[in-house]
């Protein structure tokens, strides 16, 4: 089943610009498709091989950082293709 995952990571912290990258930097070396816009990134990919590379990632973001946020939301589909038709 493919699904598709939009994240924004948030370190509570002054310096937050350098732990937001190295995050970005991790999903885009991964074998998933990765889009990305000023306010999220969204991967794509099987829900079976997603998610545990995202647990992973996100597991040692919370252990670089004293204080982080991660929003996710995730859709039952590959939406990487989707174009506005209006």
């Amino acid at each position: 089943m493919n699904i598709s995952v939009e994240l924004t990571l948030l370190p509570l912290q002054n310096d937050f610009e350098a732990p937001i990258i190295a995050f970005i930097k991790k999903l885009r070396a991964s074998k998933f498709t990765v889009l990305e816009n000023p306010l999220s990134t969204q991967i794509y990919g099987d829900y079976n091989e997603l998610m545990p590379f995202l647990t992973n990632e996100i597991k040692t973001s919370f252990e670089s950082q004293e204080h982080v946020v991660v929003n996710l939301k995730i859709v039952k589909s590959d939406r990487s293709d989707y174009e506005p038709t209006f």
